[in-house]
């Protein structure tokens, strides 16, 4: 089996290193030694836009996704738009995008280059905190999810006043979707508490059966007061 190499590193967001290594025609991203992501497996990710975007096609929609990683949940979520649609993508580490625009490119089929595309290298919530109404449909992986937090600054999106500020960036019924390694009850129940109708949905992560799975809690926004 060919060795891993590395092929760039970059300071990650809060402290540590995030490092881009290769195997062959193999990428993954580490960070402090953890594996964050991996081109071999990218199933749930397809998934999440799957789920995020159903009815969305034949409309103008509009469409965050909070964490680049290597390409996989912008490509599948660019399949299931139409022409006139819109995606932004937050993404905080300015190498990451950079990856995507350079080696990682082709494992995705280049997403970043489609004309629908918007990359803001910031915070997604700092978007989120001015789009009152604005989107469709969120779509949330910006860690390894609620529980397995590898970055500190990111707690808060998980708590309650960031999924409050995920319902207010939210069209009536519309979506969000949120990635996790692992099943969080306690999660759920602050969906709920923040306005959601919240589903629980266990995912393969190589997008066939067999393997690990990976969580996706989804939300549909309740209508105010309801």
């Amino acid at each position: 089996m060919k060795p891993w190499k590395v092929i760039d590193r970059a300071p990650a967001p809060g402290g540590g290193e995030l490092v881009l290594h290769q195997r062959g025609e193999e990428f993954a991203i580490r960070v402090n030694g953890r594996e964050l992501m991996s081109s071999r497996q990218h199933g749930s990710e397809e998934k999440m836009a799957e789920v995020a975007c159903t009815g969305l096609g034949g409309k103008r929609a509009q469409v965050l996704v909070g964490g680049l990683g290597l390409g996989y949940t912008v490509r599948a979520t660019l399949e299931r738009l139409g022409p006139s649609s819109q995606v932004v993508v937050a993404e905080l580490v300015p190498a990451v995008v950079a990856w995507n625009q350079g080696v990682l490119a082709p494992l995705a089929g280049r997403p970043l280059e489609d004309a629908r595309v918007r990359v803001e290298t910031r915070d997604v919530g700092d978007i989120l905190r001015t789009a009152e109404g604005h989107y469709d449909a969120v779509l949330l992986d910006v860690d390894n999810g609620p529980e397995a937090i590898t970055q500190e600054g990111n707690r808060w999106l998980y708590g309650e006043r960031g999924l409050a500020t995920v319902r207010r960036a939210l069209k009536p019924r519309g979506v969000v979707v949120v990635w996790s390694a692992s099943a969080d009850p306690a999660f759920v129940q602050r969906m709920k508490r923040a306005g959601f109708d919240t589903e629980v949905l266990e995912t393969p992560a190589r997008g066939k059966a067999g393997g690990p799975l990976h969580t996706l809690f989804i939300g549909r926004a309740r209508p105010s007061g309801a």
